[in-house]
């Protein structure tokens, strides 16, 4: 999307010691972690974002955040997709 700013890739995110996502609705709110494993390095967390739909409002796009809790907590998933 034109005017948003690339976030950092997956790799950069894992190197930091992040292994889960956090995901907001724009919309509404609505929020959800889910593990990061999924995705390949390479991805950014800007790609992610418009590929989520909100379950609670169906708002297209969200905000993608790494949790940085979880690598201090050592938490697993707490949802799933």
């Amino acid at each position: 999307m034109p005017g948003m700013s690339l976030k950092i890739t997956l790799a950069e995110m894992r190197a930091a010691g992040a292994r889960a996502v956090l995901v907001y609705c724009r919309a509404c709110g609505h929020g959800t972690r889910l593990e990061a494993e999924r995705w390949p390095d390479d991805v950014r967390l800007s790609d992610l974002e418009p590929r989520f739909t909100c379950k609670a409002c169906g708002a297209r796009g969200a905000d993608v955040r790494p949790d940085y809790n979880s690598a201090q907590r050592g938490e697993g998933a707490l949802y799933r997709t």
